[in-house]
């Protein structure tokens, strides 16, 4: 299986346990998460809609809700995305393993989760 995902998603996936903003939105985030603990599952990074964007209520033209809403995400996609080589295709779990080395810190996810509505019940956060 590929997916293709945002960089701040790479986060947002290892702390889900279960929230979203509709019901179709955590079926779709449920089942990318079972995926992206699969040995067959490869992964391609983005700053643009992935295939978590696509069950979300607030995806508008293309966007994330609004411009600047938008320009935010982006700019949470792309601190994430500064560790990686964006032209590679990842095996998932090696990716998700990296995660935890790269970003094991309060600080050093701050300007990824700081402002993010959900980061009070995600669970990677919480562990930081």
């Amino acid at each position: 299986m590929k997916l293709v995902l945002r960089g701040h998603h790479l986060l947002c996936l290892k702390g889900f346990q279960g929230y979203g903003y509709s019901e179709e939105f955590t079926h779709n985030m449920t089942e990318i998460n079972k995926l992206r603990k699969s040995e067959n599952t490869t992964v391609t990074l983005t700053n643009t809609p992935d295939d978590i964007c696509k069950a979300c209520p607030k995806l508008n033209d293309n966007m994330c809700q609004d411009r600047k809403h938008n320009s935010i995400i982006v700019g949470m996609d792309n601190e994430v995305l500064k560790k990686f080589d964006t032209s590679k295709e990842y095996n998932a779990p090696e990716l998700f393993d990296k995660i935890d080395s790269i970003f094991n810190s309060r600080e050093s996810v701050r300007e990824i989760c700081f402002e993010c509505m959900w980061h009070e019940e995600c669970l990677f956060y919480q562990k930081l």
